[in-house]
């Protein structure tokens, strides 16, 4: 049976300027000068400088009118703009812009890939036309860190589908050890232990050397786990002796692709969007200039501008053009009042975080941190949670103590014994001490560190601090344990 009613409904909808600011919001300082260079090479109405254009505010506002016959509307409907293909470009780019697009990198030289790099190194080799395809495809599965994590019987499937290359997996093997030659050493293994193997037989030979090849092939799960007692009994060494191995052993490199990425990343340095410095006991918090740019109407398009309306043809094509010049207008104002709000939001933000952590940024003491989340300074400045999530997004803070980055200064609270809320990031900063001043012959495990946090006033239980101890990327007590 077919239904009929009425409901009513409260919805909220951003405009495409608001959800603009949003993104501007967001922006850290290096991407932000991209985004404002973008938009003053896109709309030659706006203009970056000292000087200041202040007509342009009522010229605008007033409407053409032609022998009070007709009237050109200077506001645009977003429905009617988005299936109008007339509708200039740049407007078409600055209200579509899409999170997805957002590219914050900074421009550097394309090197070769990994994968390229161990290509042409195949060049040393004296391979058939077959064995080269074999080559080439097994190069091909390598990941970023070195290793071929495919199993053969896989690989021989795919040449046989993708290559129409029929082989074996003793062939495929053959090949495999052609490719483990390659620079870096370690690399095309299919695990760590291979991996390590890899590069300790292409050491210079020697007897720490040979005993660490005998542990990596014979006991290396009493390796990774470190029993150690049980080496020395099983191999007939000396502590000493072991000690020296396990160094050479911790010299390889577990990841042999990262010391080729790690030579041609992206190497971005790090611009501060705020500065705070103490100045006589007092905090002055400063917005990097970068963030602030003097912009303003270009006077050449308000000129075409009053031109145009002076101008005594009417024709069709004189108010297309005061259409097209309001609407670069109206785009220019609006990103240049959309960068004062910028400013303004970035400050109030930062100065609440600043009020709220002044303990610490006079002091540097990162167990004065308050227990601080988004709703904190949301509620004391009067703004939306998502609004001050966009803010702590990627900013970083110049302070006396170095640069941190904005999102450090957020942490859950705990209670400790006297019923105070402390900060988790005090709790982190307590178990790093105790763990760093272990005794490592005897790690401690995390019921014993929950026992000497709950001594210092802290009630943690032990499943919290294995999550701490996670999040601060330190290992389980077993694998601490360092040979003395």
């Amino acid at each position: 049976m077919l239904k009929q009613s009425l409901q009513q409904k409260l919805q909220q909808k951003l405009s495409p300027q608001q959800i603009q600011l949003m993104k501007l919001i967001q922006l850290p300082t290096q991407a932000f000068e991209q985004k404002l260079s973008h938009e003053i090479d896109e709309n030659p109405a706006l203009e970056s400088g000292k000087e200041n254009n202040d007509e342009y505010s009522n010229e605008i506002s007033d409407e053409y009118d032609d022998s009070g016959t007709e009237t050109i509307e200077t506001d645009i409907n977003i429905d009617d703009y988005l299936s109008d293909d007339e509708i200039p470009s740049y407007k078409l780019h600055s209200n579509n812009f899409s999170s997805d697009d957002e590219d914050n990198r900074i421009p550097y030289s394309a090197g070769i890939s990994f994968n390229q790099f161990l290509t042409s190194q195949l060049n040393t080799f004296k391979l058939s036309d077959l064995e080269s395809q074999i080559a080439e495809f097994l190069v091909g599965n390598i990941d970023e860190n070195g290793y071929v994590r495919r199993d053969l019987e896989d690989i021989v499937d795919d040449l046989a589908f993708s290559e129409n290359v029929y082989t074996t997996t003793e062939e495929i093997e053959k090949i495999l050890k052609i490719v483990q030659q390659l620079d870096p050493p370690g690399v095309g293994a299919r695990n760590l232990k291979e991996s390590l193997l890899i590069q300790l037989n292409q050491k210079k030979e020697s007897p720490e050397r040979n005993i660490a090849i005998e542990i990596l092939t014979n006991s290396f799960d009493l390796f990774v786990k470190k029993h150690y007692n049980k080496l020395l009994q099983k191999l007939n060494i000396s502590k000493d002796t072991l000690k020296t191995v396990i160094l050479e052993i911790e010299k390889l490199n577990p990841k042999p692709g990262g010391s080729y990425s790690s030579n041609n990343s992206n190497v971005e340095q790090i611009v501060p969007d705020f500065t705070i410095k103490i100045n006589e006991g007092n905090l002055n918090l400063s917005l990097n200039a970068r963030n602030a740019p003097e912009l303003h109407i270009s006077k050449d398009y308000n000129d075409m501008l009053q031109g145009y309306s002076e101008s005594k043809d009417k024709s069709k094509s004189n108010k297309d053009a005061i259409m097209f010049i309001k609407q670069k207008l109206d785009s220019a104002k609006w990103f240049i009042d959309a960068i004062k709000q910028r400013q303004q939001t970035l400050l109030l933000t930062m100065n609440a975080i600043m009020q709220y952590q002044k303990e610490f940024f006079l002091t540097g003491d990162e167990r004065k941190l308050r227990p601080m989340v988004l709703k904190d300074i949301a509620d004391k400045i009067s703004m939306d949670v998502s609004t001050i999530s966009r803010v702590a997004n990627s900013k970083y803070v110049d302070t006396p103590y170095g640069t941190k980055l904005l999102k450090e200064f957020f942490s859950e609270s705990m209670k400790n014994e006297k019923g105070e809320d402390i900060s988790t990031k005090e709790i982190k900063k307590i178990l790093q001490t105790v763990i760093k001043k272990e005794n490592k012959k005897n790690p401690l495990t995390d019921e014993k560190l929950s026992i000497i946090l709950k001594e210092k006033g802290y009630l943690i239980a032990r499943r919290t601090v294995a999550k701490y101890r996670e999040q601060l990327g330190i290992p389980v007590a077993r694998l601490r344990k360092e040979i003395l």
